[in-house]
């Protein structure tokens, strides 16, 4: 019988570890893809509001009052984009809502020409639907204007670089961002992730 030295037990030691890490790693996967039982705040969906109106970048509001959003991005699937026309200040108005799965359902809410909205259909029109189903981290980006909020994506860990310019055909980079997303849920992989 071969007696193992001491590399070769320091490498079974290293192993059987790294399986346990693995382990745990897995259970805690598993636990984040269950819902939350028991009494908690998480009901239903957070609608934040992508715009600089109230001083902040993004907001949400209760008993509608803005409040800030303290954190810089948002991380999850996003699920679906559309268009709602809306009235603000007794005039009628369109948003581009962003339904994002994250920790629970998220919906950005940013108007259909700012410059938020323009770099997420550039972004997300620029992707493939493989690319997009991994989650995506969307963050506010101030502009020089008080008034001017933009958008930073990244798809995984990769910066997805948002191109547009005056010349760029709204109508149709709109159309194929909301491909891209509808593409993606209708992937048989996407089944998988947790739905809505």
């Amino acid at each position: 019988m071969q007696s193992l030295t001491r590399p070769d037990i320091d490498t079974a030691q290293l192993i059987a570890a790294l399986q346990r890490h693995e382990q745990l790693l897995q259970h805690i996967l598993n636990a984040l893809d269950k819902p939350q039982l028991g009494l908690h705040s998480n009901a239903g969906s957070i609608k934040i509001y992508c715009n600089r109106q109230h001083g902040h970048l993004w907001y949400t509001l209760t008993n509608s009052e803005p409040t800030a959003v303290c954190a810089s991005a948002l991380t999850g699937y996003l699920r679906e984009l559309k268009f709602e026309q809306t009235k603000r200040r007794g005039k009628p108005c369109h948003k581009l809502l962003a339904f994002i799965q994250g920790d629970r359902p998220y919906i950005l809410e940013s108007g259909h020409d700012s410059h938020f909205t323009k770099g997420l259909l550039s972004a997300i029109a620029s992707l493939t639907p493989q690319q997009l189903m991994q989650p995506i981290t969307i963050s506010p980006q101030a502009g020089d204007d008080d008034k001017v909020l933009f958008v930073r994506i990244w798809a995984g860990c990769e910066y997805v670089k948002a191109q547009y310019s005056e010349d760029t055909d709204w109508r149709a980079t709109a159309k194929q961002a909301i491909a891209v997303v509808t593409a993606t849920n209708n992937m048989p992989s996407a089944l998988t992730r947790e739905e809505f």
